[in-house]
């Protein structure tokens, strides 16, 4: 199975007078990045709603909120007056100085951190209990959101690797063709500047195994196929499959295309890399997002 990395959970519930939300999103990142916000009275409980976000998540650019709010819209704030006098004297002493409006400055200090704040209480064990049952709530959520994310991106690359695979059964018959231009090219070119008379017929057939040799793209085709189907192996897996994993995958795939190009010496086989190449290039996009 898979789990996508971007994912969406929220939850909510009353407790006492007052509403509980949590809210934790994700959007792709090569590493564990969470953004994290808690009312002022959970400061001493952050890094435990942390930890939990952390190891739930994973990985990921996640961003994620707890919120309590009175039911009866009657929050506690109070405003930090010796901090409001300050703001307000430079305020207006700039706007003096400058020769400007000073517009409406009390409506200015008030959107300023810290002036207004929520007032500092202990939380009870049963309101930190419910806390984070909603959060856990809201995670589980998110899990279901990436996994339902995850069968989408799975189903997608199934296709992918099925069309890599396609192209590939295509090879075989090319290859005949292209060693007879290869074997007539060469004879026509001998016989034009040594002449029929003059051509080694044993040294002609060693440089043409040789070039066979060279061409020969057998071990592509089989490394590329093994590839493909260890790739299907580990969606098939049952276990959350890793992105890591299937990137490394795709690179070895990368590497085997790559070279059947280099080696193709045919327009057909080229047609035929170009179109693996495509597919392999979007199935590195929807690795990208997987957890």
């Amino acid at each position: 199975m898979l789990y996508s990395m971007t994912g969406f959970g929220r939850a909510s519930r009353s407790y006492a007078d007052k509403l509980i939300s949590a809210e934790v999103r994700s959007l792709n990142s090569k590493f564990s990045d969470l953004r994290f916000r808690v009312p002022s009275n959970f400061k001493e409980r952050e890094q435990e709603i942390r930890r939990t976000i952390t190891n739930r998540t994973e990985r990921g650019k996640i961003d994620a909120v707890v919120d309590v709010k009175a039911l009866q819209g009657e929050d506690g704030y109070t405003i930090n007056e010796p901090l409001f006098r300050k703001y307000f004297r430079e305020i207006e002493s700039l706007a003096n100085e400058l020769g400007i409006e000073k517009g409406d400055i009390v409506q200015t200090i008030l959107r300023i951190p810290n002036v207004v704040a929520g007032e500092d209480r202990e939380i009870s064990e049963e309101e930190w209990e419910a806390t984070m049952a909603v959060v856990n709530e809201a995670l589980d959520q998110f899990d279901q959101f990436r996994l339902t994310e995850g069968a989408a991106l799975e189903s997608e690359l199934r296709d992918r690797i099925g069309n890599i695979r396609e192209q590939l059964v295509k090879v075989p018959p090319f290859e005949t063709e292209r060693m007879d231009r290869l074997r007539q090219r060469l004879r026509q070119n001998l016989d034009e500047f040594l002449g029929k008379e003059n051509v080694d017929e044993n040294r002609f057939e060693q440089e043409v195994l040789f070039y066979l040799e060279k061409m020969d793209i057998t071990e592509e085709k089989v490394r590329l196929e093994q590839h493909c189907i260890f790739f299907l192996e580990q969606l098939d897996a049952q276990v959350m499959v890793k992105g890591r994993k299937l990137s490394f995958i795709s690179q070895e795939m990368g590497r085997e295309i790559n070279t059947l190009g280099a080696k193709a010496y045919s327009a057909d086989i080229q047609r035929l890399v170009v179109a693996m190449k495509d597919e392999l290039e979007k199935i590195k996009e929807q690795v990208a997002n997987i957890l």
